[in-house]
Formats: C-alpha cells, structure tokens, sequence
C-alpha cells in the first residue's frame, strides 16, 4: 500500500494503546474490542507483548513496548471520560471529527439509531474502510474532508447531517495539532452546524515545558532505532489553558459543564499513573448550547 494510503502514526499509536488496554486496564468501565482488529498483524505485535507484561530486551522491540505501554495508559482514561460524556446527554447525531482508527460506531451500544458521521482526511480515512472491513455491525457515515480546500459544514450537508438537529461532536487528539487559528475556525464552523442543546467534547493539551522535552525525548529514542518519530509529521502547534478554551467555547455560544484532568480520572478509575505528568496536562472539557 502506498504511504500516501495509511492513517497517521499517531492514530495508529493511540489504536495501539487502546488495543493494550481492552479489559486489562479499567476492567469494567473501558474495553475497545474493535481496536485490535483494526491494526495490521505487524502493529500488533507490540500490543500483545504489553498485554503479556513481556518487556523485550532488542533495543527496537522495547522503545516500541514502551510507547504502547505510555499509549494504553492514556487512552483508557481519556476514552473512559469521553464515552460518559456521549453516554450523558445523548443526541440523534454523532460527529467525530479527525476520526482517526476510531471505533465507537461499532462499540457503543447506545449509539444504535444515532447518525454517526466521522470526519478525516481523505486518505487516512480510506485506510480505516480498509481496516474496518470486516468489522460487524454499522459502519459510520464517512466524510472525507481535505481541509486546505474543502469546507466542513458543505461536506457534512452533503453527507446528510442536519443542523435542525441536536449533535455530539466528539474532538479528540487533533487540537495539539492544530495552529490556534485552525483550532478558532473549527469551532466557529461547529458552532454554525449545532443545533440547540448540541454537546461539544473537546481533547486539548495545556501548557508544558514538561511535555515538550518529553516529545524530544521521544524523538531521540525513535532516532535511537534508526526510524523517524511518531511526532516527526506531525509536531504540536498549539496548546490551551482550560480558561482559555473556556472563552473561546463561551464566544460561540457553548456552557462548560465538566472539565477533567486526565490524572484526577485515572486516580478514580485506579488506572495505572506511571506517567502523571502526561495524564495531568491532557484535558477533556464538555461545553453545551442551550
């Protein structure tokens, strides 16, 4: 397959990290079946090394268990709060935009008659129809979006949603990544697409020095392996502090109504926290039009 034809690596590191993480860690309360069967049989070779607790001792085979091992204590978190934000206050439709490898539409029980769209870039987004073949059940309603040229409520519209109706957009992982202008627009077109009582959940990064020699460090090791970073294509661009992504939901009409710091989630799910840090400067804020 071509290289212009795969998902990000990012994606694929947090699918990883969701497929470590089904029903060993947050047993109860977190499972992802669909995200091992979304990753290729090489991708997931370090999933099941974790999911063995078998540290490799090839210098290679163990930056790779360790990112996977930081990865599935990330996520399940993060998804835990997430999930009960949809779970909450349900609406006739689902957005998830920069899907990724995600696979809620087929995981989520409660989102059996929800129109669930899921947005991405055209070729990371072909990748997933690839993956996601032979998963059963309904698919979502893909929306390819190329963002330097296509508009995102045009490309919604053609897809079928309905502004008259009330929507859930879920915005994980993709505000890092995006300058704080793209971040503004993104939410001034959601706003414009919301309908009364729509729920906005929105992932974002604050702040850190921390962070940011973690990510170098992170490239070193990559280089260490003679392979390129995960986070080599795609640097972080902008990060928020929860006041700051307060007033900008507040300008386009949005209530925050639960804002969570990924370490206070872990600690209450009693998840492992070897990576505080990490867990403390990532957010997952709810905001609602009333």
């Amino acid at each position: 397959m071509s290289t212009t034809l795969r998902a990000s690596r990012t994606a694929i590191l947090v699918c990883q990290g969701r497929a470590a993480a089904d029903g060993l860690i947050a047993s109860g309360r977190f499972a992802d079946p669909t995200a091992a069967r979304l990753l290729r049989p090489g991708e997931r070779e370090a999933v099941e090394r974790v999911r063995e607790g078998a540290a490799p001792q090839e210098w290679r085979q163990r930056v790779d268990y360790e990112s996977v091992r930081a990865a599935a204590e990330l996520m399940a978190p993060r998804t835990v709060a997430i999930d009960d934000a949809i779970r909450a206050d349900p609406s006739p439709q689902l957005v998830v935009l920069g899907a990724g490898l995600d696979g809620r539409a087929w995981r989520i029980p409660e989102l059996a008659g929800v129109a669930v769209f899921e947005v991405d870039q055209p070729a990371s987004q072909q990748d997933k129809r690839d993956r996601a073949a032979d998963l059963s059940g309904t698919p979502p309603t893909y929306v390819p979006v190329d963002f330097g040229r296509d508009r995102l409520d045009q490309a919604l519209a053609a897809a079928g949603h309905r502004v008259d109706q009330a929507t859930t957009w879920v915005w994980e992982g993709v505000v890092p990544y995006l300058t704080r202008a793209e971040v503004a627009a993104t939410v001034s077109t959601v706003a414009a697409c919301s309908a009364p009582d729509s729920r906005l959940i929105v992932n974002f990064q604050l702040p850190s020095t921390v962070a940011t020699f973690g990510r170098l460090a992170a490239r070193a090791l990559a280089a260490s392996t003679r392979r390129r970073s995960v986070w080599a294509d795609e640097p972080w661009r902008s990060t928020w502090t929860p006041a700051a992504m307060a007033s900008l939901l507040g300008r386009h009409g949005y209530t925050v109504t639960r804002d969570d710091d990924l370490f206070q989630v872990a600690k209450a799910l009693a998840t492992p926290t070897r990576h505080h840090r990490s867990l403390g400067k990532s957010r997952v804020m709810v905001a609602d039009r009333r």
